[in-house]
């Protein structure tokens, strides 16, 4: 099959494992859109996007407009002369007329099984939620949010996974369904499945203010946070004021009040939840890196000898 002339719009590290995989193939990328740089690290400096980092090193333009509502960036993306916008993860909404543009659409990759999970955080929380699949798909893209027709998807149990691993797991998937998809498109001789609304859920995106760890919840629904939420934005609790998180944990068939101290020993700290408890194995003090939990506990003292109730 001839080679298609592609725009790819995308940002993280997700997105550019998928650019990676387009200029592995006969397709030719003839622009990239990417978020704006933005602060990053401790020192706050712009930082260009993974998406952006790889383009540059492949020598491929880059455009970084704030959005795409306005008829001067529509004109220039249409001067690009694509047959196919690829989007992964770009993180703006893509109005009806830049859809218009191209004469094969624009395709979306999405970490997720649609219409289960729509929206900015698939990943992380199809494991809050305890879904036992999950996946990643191929969508033909329409104005409303990750509503279009899928192409075709592929599927992954989610276990023990963490965020990061799912994440990570997932991309080969997603590389192989964009590939594979491309080819049913030029074919022309397949047609993508339509959603069913009525199963549709958000996946809200990710917020600071979730990582606080409630004890007075199941220590099961804790657990699945601690996976969800690693790296981004992570798991703690609070100690003398200061913001512990948790990397790893454990389901323990114990009992207590939520958030006693049951045990602080060599195995882990073992907290008492609203239902279980929940033992701690992979902490990480402030500014400090993760360490096991013994270890965590070897630098406390005494402290836990104690009757303790953490916050």
């Amino acid at each position: 099959m001839k080679s298609l002339r592609i725009v790819f719009a995308g940002t993280p590290e997700f997105a550019a494992a998928h650019l990676q995989a387009l200029l592995n193939s006969q397709h030719q990328v003839v622009a990239v859109y990417s978020q704006p740089d933005r602060p990053a690290g401790r020192g706050k400096q712009l930082q260009a996007s993974p998406v952006k980092q790889l383009a540059l090193a492949q020598g491929i333009e880059v455009f970084q407009p704030l959005h795409l509502k306005d008829e001067a960036q529509q004109q220039l993306l249409a001067s690009h002369q694509a047959d196919l916008m690829v989007v992964v993860a770009y993180g703006l909404l893509l109005p009806q007329a830049v859809l218009d543009l191209f004469p094969l659409g624009a395709v979306n990759v999405h970490g997720s099984l649609l219409p289960r999970w729509r929206g900015a955080a698939p990943i992380a929380r199809a494991i809050q939620a305890g879904d036992e699949l999950t996946g990643v798909g191929l969508m033909q893209m329409e104005k409303g949010l990750d509503t279009g027709p899928v192409w075709l998807e592929a599927s992954l149990a989610i276990g023990q996974h963490t965020g990061q691993s799912l994440h990570d797991a997932l991309i080969p998937l997603g590389q192989d369904c964009l590939l594979r998809g491309l080819a049913l498109i030029q074919s022309g001789q397949s047609q993508p499945n339509k959603q069913d609304d009525n199963l549709a859920c958000y996946a809200h995106k990710l917020n600071k203010s979730e990582s606080l760890l409630d004890w007075h919840k199941p220590a099961l629904e804790l657990e699945r946070q601690i996976r969800a939420f690693n790296p981004v934005p992570g798991s703690h609790f609070e100690l003398d004021g200061q913001k512990i998180k948790v990397w790893q944990a454990e389901l323990v068939d114990a009992s207590g009040q939520p958030g006693q101290v049951l045990a602080a020993d060599a195995s882990g700290l073992l907290v008492a939840c609203g239902q279980q408890s929940l033992r701690l194995l992979q902490l990480q003090n402030p500014g400090k890196g993760v360490v096991q939990a013994r270890d965590w506990l070897n630098g406390r003292g005494s402290y836990f000898n104690q009757p303790r109730v953490l916050a």
